[in-house]
């Protein structure tokens, strides 16, 4: 799932847990105070002063590359059915 910047915190973190990192990489070390779970990524970076669309790329890349790798790979299996 795309992470979007009207996505809750608490939400993302259930939904990536690996996104505590990134998040926390950019600064965000209050993910587990109670204004988190009610705060949008935008919002929440607003707050601490950072670019929310460097965020969501960043916590996009891991789901871009696997879209990725999976068009690569249906795109050999089709050609491999071609021949």
């Amino acid at each position: 799932m795309m992470i979007k910047k009207e996505m809750l915190i608490g939400d993302i973190v259930r939904l990536k847990p690996n996104s505590i990192d990134v998040l926390a990489k950019f600064g965000m070390g209050c993910l587990g105070c109670p204004s988190s779970q009610m705060e949008s990524l935008e919002q929440a970076a607003f707050i601490h002063g950072l670019d929310v669309d460097k965020i969501i790329d960043e916590l996009n890349k891991d789901e871009q590359n696997e879209e990725k790798l999976n068009k690569e790979k249906q795109n050999k299996e089709k050609q491999n059915n071609e021949e």
